[in-house]
C-alpha cells in the first residue's frame, strides 16, 4: 500500500461532495434542521415561570391585606386571579385554569400588626417545578412587601442579623433561552457529526461502491480522512448558523470569542466523527447504523447531557455513566462561551478529554475497518 497521497486526497474528497450534494437529506439535516431546533428549543421549550396562573384568596379586608394583594396583582411573575373565599379558586385549581393560590388569612391585619403576617400557599404538585416555582415566587413577593413596609424589620418582621442580597451572574434574569439555545447547538452538532456519518461506510456497503474504493490503491489514513473532512465542514458550517441565529434572532449573548468557539466545536466534533465512522465500519447496514446512532449519541446528547436536567440532580449510578458521552463535556463549555465569555481553564479541560475520545474512537474505527477491507 502507498503512502500517503495528496492527489488521491483530493480526488477521493471531491467524490464525497458531490455524494453529500446529490443527497438532500444531508443538507437539510445539515442547515435547515438546526434553525428548526432553535426555534423549538427557544420558543416552544420554555423553563422560565414568568406569569404564572394563580389564584389570590383575600379572607381579610385589612389594609395590610389589601396592600399585599396589590403586590401580587403587579408582579411581573404572576397573572393573578383574586377571589373573596377559597371554594371558587379551587375549582379553577383542580380543573387546570390556574397553577396555585395563595390565601391571605382573615387574622392577616392582625398579624401584621404584631410584627408578623403569615400567608398559605397551595400548589398544584401534578407539575413538580411550576409548584415549586410558584411557591418560592409567591413567597418572595410576600417578603418583598414586608421589607418595603417594615424596612426596619426586614423581610420576616423582626429586625434581620444579616441581610440577604442575590446577585446572578452572566444570567441575571434566569432567562432559560439563554442556556437552551447553545444546549440546542451541542445536540445540532451531535446529529451532524454522529447520525450522519454513521451513515457513510454503511452507505458504500450498501450500494456496492466500497468493493470500488477496495480495487484503489487508497490506504486506511486517506479513506478516514476522506469520510471526516466533508462532513466536519459541515459540522462548523452549522455551529455558524447556530451562532448566527442564537446572537440575531434569539438574543443570546455571545461573550467569548470565535476562537474559543472554534476550538470547542472543533474538538468534540472530532470523538462525534469518530463514533459514527466507527459505528458504520462495524455494522455495514445504514438501518442499524442509524438506530445505534440514535441510542448511543443523540439520546444522550438529550438526556445525560445536563441540557434539560441537571446532571448534579441525577442518581448517582447515572451521574457517572454521564462521564462516558463527549456531549457531557462540550454542554458547559457552549453555555460558558456565550454567557459567560472565555474560561479558558475550563475550556482546556473539556477540550482535552474530547479529543481523548476522539483518538479512542478514531482507533477503534481503523480496527473495525481493517477486519473488512484490509
Amino acid at each position: 500500500m502507498s503512502g500517503l497521497s495528496l492527489r488521491r486526497l483530493f480526488a477521493m474528497m471531491v467524490k464525497e461532495g458531490h455524494q453529500i450534494l446529490r443527497d438532500p437529506s444531508t443538507l437539510l439535516i445539515a442547515f435547515v434542521l438546526p434553525p428548526i431546533l432553535l426555534f423549538l428549543f427557544g420558543y416552544a421549550v420554555n423553563l422560565d415561570t414568568a406569569r404564572t396562573r394563580i389564584g389570590l384568596a383575600v379572607l381579610d379586608s385589612s389594609e395590610a391585606s389589601r396592600s399585599l394583594a396589590t403586590a401580587y396583582q403587579n408582579s411581573r411573575w404572576f397573572e393573578v386571579a383574586t377571589a373573596s373565599s377559597l371554594a371558587p379558586l379551587k375549582a379553577a385549581l383542580v380543573s387546570g385554569r390556574i397553577r396555585a393560590i395563595v390565601v391571605l388569612p382573615q387574622d392577616f391585619g392582625r398579624q401584621v400588626v404584631g410584627g408578623g403576617g403569615s400567608i398559605q400557599v397551595i400548589a398544584d404538585g401534578s407539575i413538580p417545578n411550576t409548584a415549586s416555582f410558584a411557591a418560592a415566587y409567591a413567597e418572595g413577593v410576600r417578603a418583598t412587601w414586608a421589607a418595603g413596609r417594615f424596612p426596619e424589620r426586614g423581610a420576616g418582621g423582626a429586625a434581620p442579623a444579616v441581610q440577604l442580597v442575590d446577585r446572578y451572574w452572566f444570567n441575571p434574569e434566569l432567562t432559560s433561552r439563554f442556556f437552551l439555545v447553545p444546549g440546542a447547538m451541542a445536540i445540532v452538532l451531535t446529529i451532524i457529526g454522529t447520525l450522519l456519518t454513521a451513515l457513510v461506510v454503511a452507505r458504500e456497503w450498501e450500494r456496492g461502491t466500497m468493493e470500488a474504493i477496495m480495487a484503489t490503491p487508497i490506504n486506511m489514513a486517506e479513506l478516514i480522512i476522506t469520510k471526516i473532512v466533508p462532513y466536519y465542514l459541515l459540522g462548523l458550517g452549522s455551529a455558524v448558523v447556530c451562532t448566527v441565529l442564537a446572537v440575531t434572532v434569539f438574543g443570546v449573548p455571545f461573550r467569548g470569542s470565535p476562537l474559543a468557539l472554534f476550538l470547542i466545536v472543533s474538538a468534540f466534533l472530532a470523538p462525534a466523527l469518530g463514533q459514527g465512522l466507527f459505528i458504520s465500519a462495524a455494522t455495514k447496514n445504514q438501518f442499524i447504523a442509524s438506530q445505534i446512532a440514535l441510542l448511543t449519541a443523540f439520546l444522550p446528547a438529550l438526556l445525560l447531557s445536563g441540557f434539560l436536567f441537571e446532571i448534579s440532580s441525577m442518581p448517582r449510578v447515572i451521574q457517572l455513566i454521564t462521564y462516558a458521552f463527549p456531549v457531557r463535556y462540550l454542554m458547559p463549555l457552549l453555555q460558558s462561551v456565550f454567557i459567560a465569555g472565555d474560561l479558558w481553564g475550563l475550556f482546556g479541560r473539556g477540550i482535552a478529554v474530547m479529543m481523548g475520545f476522539g483518538v479512542l474512537y478514531f482507533v477503534l474505527t481503523v480496527l473495525a475497518t481493517k477486519r473488512r477491507i484490509a
